[in-house]
């Protein structure tokens, strides 16, 4: 397959859920999903305001019975973003969520039984404007395609997926969103790259359950990276046993670093070697919290010797190193001015609030 570059964006079709665009050449959002009791309005509100001051775009919520779907509309009504319900099994949920006025449905093609049932899912969906994410996985696949492609085969995936966009195509429906998520890095890469081929659906990337905070940032940043720099992907989800903020802040990082999202201070600092004159290490988490809520476009760098620093850091708009009790403030690869090493944080951060105006 001829490789392309990031700013060959697979072309996909537009689909507007809620307030965001999916597809279409419209930057890339960034999705979550609460964990809390979605019966209760209070803390699933609560947490989705939290997510979305990180940076959600988009929020995913469970609806596994009717309870769940009877809060959706006073949900709705006090968060800022898109709401999407998770629907598994039961039809009739997804049928209940569309009345309470979500702004997109996810099904999985393996678990919502007859045709007939993901038809009426289907019209319902399409009277109310909204449009239906597909989420295939390898714990949903059909069973006839399981016995014959097993649990992870990218072909199984898209038979799965294709299987789903036929009955949607047949009740003259096309706000479809794609994604074909695998805890199996290779797997879920193959797939997308594999379906890339065949429709021009919008695709929601994601490597699902993909584990703790370190190990799933890690499978989460290879292969969504991949994807994306494969120019496939118009929003995502990192998938994590964790706080669902840090999804949000590998997700972001992850656009950043592929300079597909140009939002915030992005640190650069060195690592740590025997050259080192300052504590680099204490010096970077420091700055990089403290400047975590600003929005203007930056690149920081925290270097540790005059090696690394300013020559390595040119790129950055503003930057510092250290050492022998001195320190050197620079920008874009030159000196400005020479400061104290205890005064490097305090110099550094004024700086930066200097050029983002403190925003």
């Amino acid at each position: 397959m001829k490789p392309t570059y990031l700013s060959d964006r697979r072309k996909s079709k537009a689909v507007k859920c809620g307030s965001v665009i999916i597809g279409g050449g419209f930057p890339i959002t960034i999705q979550s999903m609460t964990n809390t009791d979605t019966r209760d309005v209070d803390a699933t509100v609560a947490q989705t305001k939290t997510l979305t001051d990180a940076g959600c775009e988009i929020i995913r919520v469970a609806v596994p019975d009717d309870g769940a779907a009877s809060k959706l509309s006073e949900i709705k009504s006090r968060i800022s973003i898109p709401l999407v319900a998770d629907i598994h099994f039961k039809y009739k949920l997804a049928l209940e969520s569309i009345k309470q006025g979500v702004d997109k449905i996810r099904i999985n093609p393996g678990n919502i039984g007859d045709d007939w049932k993901v038809a009426e899912i289907t019209k319902a969906a399409k009277d109310a404007g909204i449009p239906i994410r597909i989420g295939v996985n390898s714990g949903s696949l059909p069973k006839d395609i399981v016995e014959k492609h097993g649990h992870d085969d990218p072909e199984g995936f898209v038979k799965a997926a294709l299987r789903q966009v036929e009955i949607l195509e047949k009740n003259d429906f096309t706000d479809i969103v794609i994604a074909l998520k695998s805890s199996n890095v290779n797997t879920a890469y193959w797939s997308y790259m594999l379906m890339a081929e065949k429709v021009d659906y919008p695709f929601h990337l994601g490597i699902t359950e993909a584990g703790t905070l370190q190990t799933g940032t890690i499978k989460s940043s290879i292969g969504l990276g991949a994807l994306l720099v494969n120019g496939i992907g118009d929003t995502m989800r990192v998938s994590l046993t964790a706080d669902p903020v840090e999804e949000i802040k590998v997700a972001k990082t992850i656009l950043k670093a592929l300079e597909l999202k140009k939002e915030g201070v992005e640190i650069i600092s060195c690592p740590t070697c025997g050259r080192c004159g300052i504590d680099v290490i204490k010096l970077a988490e420091s700055i990089e919290q403290k400047t975590a809520h600003l929005k203007t476009p930056l690149k920081v760098a925290v270097m540790g010797c005059v090696v690394n620093g300013p020559g390595e850091a040119r790129a950055a708009d503003i930057g510092i190193t250290g050492g022998d009790g001195l320190g050197l403030l620079f920008r874009k690869g030159k000196i400005i001015r020479k400061i104290p090493e205890n005064k490097l944080e305090e110099i550094l951060l004024d700086e930066i609030n200097r050029l983002t105006g403190g925003q």
